[in-house]
């Protein structure tokens, strides 16, 4: 068998730089269609989520028939508050955050009135 020789080298260097473009092009694609990261995994589910900060965000998610309020930043999730679940008035949306905020604190405010 004979050694590489410069120009087969030079083709076999650039298939595989072209096959690994190609995954990280996908996985970078798959990521930012968000095909990776659903938001309903089984009985969790995404109800809503705000940003509070630059790198922070309150979300509510739904647990069976729970919701959870978790506070989220860079590297630590807190549990904030407990729900039963609720049915979501059409007006209030994840992508809809100024509404949907205003809509959770008077529930939170309504529900510790309770």
């Amino acid at each position: 068998m004979a050694p590489a020789t410069g120009p087969s080298l030079l083709q076999m260097v650039l298939g595989l730089v072209a096959v690994l473009a190609f995954i990280l092009g996908s996985a970078w694609l798959a990521r930012r269609s968000k095909l990776l990261s659903g938001t309903r995994t089984g009985t969790l589910r995404v109800v809503a989520a705000v940003a509070v900060g630059t790198r922070e965000r309150v979300v509510v998610v739904e647990v069976a028939d729970t919701w959870l309020v978790l506070g989220v930043a860079p590297g630590r999730v807190n549990a904030l508050h407990t729900l039963p679940s609720q049915p979501i008035p059409p007006h209030a949306s994840a992508t809809d955050n100024g509404k949907f905020a205003a809509w959770l604190k008077r529930f939170v405010e309504h529900d510790r009135e309770s």
